[in-house]
């Protein structure tokens, strides 16, 4: 048998490594400026770029894309040639992956703090970009397949069938989920709407989390928990179950984001079942986890790197049991558009996604650069420090979720609701978010010593970029044999046949979800009085997803007496069918918005309540942390681009009259005029093109369409 020599490129894993570290720095930094705007209003700092509902998403791209993306492509690159016996396929392949990536991160930052958005949670970027990423993607995928084409092993090692399935997973989510129609370079409708939008979307938005947070790092979990231990995975035919049976369920699982919602019966009860269904696979991927450290403990207590493994795993495990749990309709009219939601999600992040990037990054930075550790008790240190953090963070927000949940909910002795403004709940929250600062402060100040540990080590070490190797030669063959080799052993030895395999378990839970929600119309029912917005709260409506007003409020009712008590009646499938995107949310840090305009109820404001709200929330309610908008009263909308907007609404189905383009701009002035007209009566001179205008235009359009005056003029 020919031995063969070759080279792995380690600059490749280098570079990755350090996009990590300076990412995650900037990542943690954006998500404490988050969370202090949560308590203390003044660090908004008055900015229109620096304001929560332009931060919030920053921070989300952040850690997701830039610091657990960039840790994910280092411990891929420097695995996958390993278990592979090959370098990567293409240095230039390489190469493009992560200076593209990188422009990416950069493109994402500037976008969204400028306000250009699509409004959809993990997906707000525009359309420019949303190309560039699925170029970069097709690299990144082009480059494994062909790696995996050309390696020097015969069977391919559980890890890669993980790298595989992310590359296909994210593929297909990335691609279906961001087809929309350009208004212009930075500005476009998503094709779905309403309903349809929403389980595009958290059929996205839930897989996401699978197929980026989650499969490549049980990839990464499968080889370096095994290296960092040297113990072998505790059992091959477990991970076949938990791979197989987790790809397959998970697709399944969005529409537990939308229970009690807009969304009919049949996809809310799929999206519960196979979220039931998902505890077995994930525990038995936690279990795996925990078993292969089965005579490794006194290395655990010794090695940091293992400690934050085994955080990480007991993580995964928590959060895989409680998300669940949370899809479950009786938990979930608690935990939904609550703080509940948050501390889980960062259960997931900082515990199972962070622990496994600091464990990855401890073991293998020291072997990378021939090296050792430069110090284990700093790492250490961190571990606990980080730990604290975690729990000092999540346990406040678990708390501030079932407090808001039950002053929600609760009712006096005449039968009406005891905290009938949200405000009074909202502001009972305060002392938790303070907490969660504290915690988000450990966290840092753990990440600075990991930093630190980190560029020591490197500075000690030398990297060899082109690491001298050799193997065998693969003789592979076409025929399986029975008595030697199992079913799934002979389709380990196809890349391409196993890669096939896994599409076609990915995509049936979606096609089955989302081809029927767009080609039946039964699913959508229509409501007549419903109709398209104007121009001028089309305008309104954009100007409010650029703002991020969507991470705070939401737009749905749902039928729970406490919520139609507070906010007028429960919100309708044919409410949404013009809304692109749709924003239904999914977090209150304010009230719900959905019957804003609904004119003779509560929750109805006048234009120059909304004026003054807007530049001064403070002075309106002092409990308020709301940021100001003062910028609105002065900066104008674009009407050029009026046209335009209306013209590709027309496109994507919404029924305004022949020519109406023409005529939109008109339009828009003279609805503009009336709002003029009625804050000057109030002692307000605004420009009728002024942000604010259109703004106060779009929240008074909400729930309008259905209200019993909907065809009643305003005096």
């Amino acid at each position: 048998m020919e031995i063969q020599k070759f080279n792995y490129d380690n600059a490749i894993v280098r570079n990755f490594i350090w996009a990590t570290v300076i990412w995650g720095a900037v990542a943690i930094v954006v998500g404490l400026l988050a969370a202090l705007q949560l308590a203390f209003p003044v660090f908004n700092l008055g900015i229109e770029f620096t304001a929560f509902g332009r931060v919030r998403p920053v921070h989300t791209n952040a850690v997701i894309f830039a610091f657990i993306g960039n840790a994910m492509f280092a411990g891929v690159y420097y695995s996958l040639q390993r278990v592979l016996k090959a370098r990567m396929f293409n240095d230039i392949l390489s190469k493009i992956n992560f200076w593209g990536w990188q422009l990416i991160i950069v493109l994402a930052a500037v976008t969204l703090l400028g306000g250009i958005t699509t409004g959809k949670e993990y997906a707000e970027l525009e359309w420019p970009i949303d190309i560039l990423i699925a170029i970069i993607w097709v690299t990144f995928g082009w480059n494994m397949i062909g790696t995996i084409i050309k390696r020097r092993v015969k069977h391919i090692y559980v890890a890669v069938w993980w790298y595989l399935a992310t590359f296909i997973g994210v593929a297909v989510l990335h691609i279906v989920n961001s087809i929309e129609i350009p208004v212009s370079l930075l500005k476009s409708y998503p094709i779905y709407a309403g309903a349809q939008d929403a389980v595009v979307q958290w059929w996205y938005g839930h897989n996401a989390v699978a197929f980026f947070l989650t499969t490549p790092w049980l990839g990464i979990m499968y080889y370096f928990l095994p290296k960092a231990s040297e113990r072998p995975i505790y059992s091959y035919q477990l991970s076949i179950i938990h791979f197989w049976a987790l790809i397959f369920i998970y697709m399944w699982s969005g529409p537990h984001h939308l229970l009690y919602q807009a969304l009919p019966d049949w996809v809310q009860a799929l999206g519960v079942t196979f979220s039931i269904m998902l505890i077995a696979p994930s525990w038995g991927g936690m279990i795996n986890g925990f078993l292969t450290l089965r005579g490794a403990w006194d290395k655990v207590r010794d090695s940091a790197a293992l400690k934050f493994m085994v955080v990480a795993i007991t993580a995964y495990g928590m959060a895989t049991f409680e998300g669940p749990m949370m899809s479950l309709k009786s938990v979930n009219a608690i935990s939904h558009f609550t703080d509940w939601t948050i501390a889980h999600t960062h259960i997931a992040g900082m515990g199972w996604n962070g622990g496994l990037i600091f464990g990855m990054l401890y073991w293998l930075v020291p072997k990378l650069f021939k090296t050792k550790l430069y110090s284990e008790k700093l790492a250490n240190t961190h571990f606990w420090i980080a730990t604290l953090g975690i729990l000092m963070f999540a346990i406040p927000l678990y708390w501030a979720g079932i407090t808001q949940w039950l002053m929600l909910r609760e009712y006096n002795v005449n039968g009406l609701l005891a905290y009938p403004n949200f405000i009074e709940t909202s502001s009972r929250l305060h002392p938790m978010y303070v907490l969660r600062i504290v915690g988000g402060v450990l966290f840092l100040a753990g990440f600075l010593m990991f930093l630190f540990n980190i560029v020591k080590t490197i500075k000690m070490g030398v990297l060899e970029n082109n690491e001298a190797a050799e193997a065998p030669s693969l003789e592979n063959s076409e025929k399986r044999n029975s008595a030697s080799e199992t079913l799934h052993r002979w389709m380990e030895r196809k890349a391409v046949r196993f890669a096939i395999f896994v599409f076609i378990a990915l995509v049936i839970g979606g096609i089955v979800e989302i081809i029927p929600m767009m080609m039946v119309d039964s699913n959508i029912p229509r409501i007549s009085s419903v109709k398209p917005y104007t121009p001028l709260e089309l305008a309104g409506r954009d100007i409010y997803i650029s703002n991020g007003c969507y991470n705070c409020h939401s737009q749905q009712v749902r039928p729970l007496r406490y919520e139609t008590d507070r906010y007028g009646e429960y919100s309708k499938i044919g409410e949404f069918v013009y809304d692109h995107p749709f924003q239904w949310g999914s977090r209150r840090t304010g009230p719900d918005l959905a019957r804003a305009g609904y004119i003779g109820s509560s929750t109805y404001k006048t234009s120059i309540w909304h004026y003054n709200h807007f530049t001064k929330p403070q002075e309106m309610n002092p409990q308020s942390i709301m940021p100001a908008y003062e910028w609105m009263v002065n900066k104008d909308v674009n009407l050029s681009m009026i046209p335009a907007k209306i013209r590709t609404m027309q496109f994507l189905g919404v029924p305004y009259p022949k020519d109406f383009d023409k005529m939109a701009t008109d339009d828009y002035i003279k609805q503009a005029d009336k709002i003029v007209a009625e804050l000057k009566t109030s002692g307000v001179k605004v420009n009728p093109t002024s942000e604010i205008v259109a703004m106060i235009a779009y929240l008074h359009k909400l729930g309008r369409d259905i209200s019993p005056a909907a065809n009643k003029p305003i005096k």
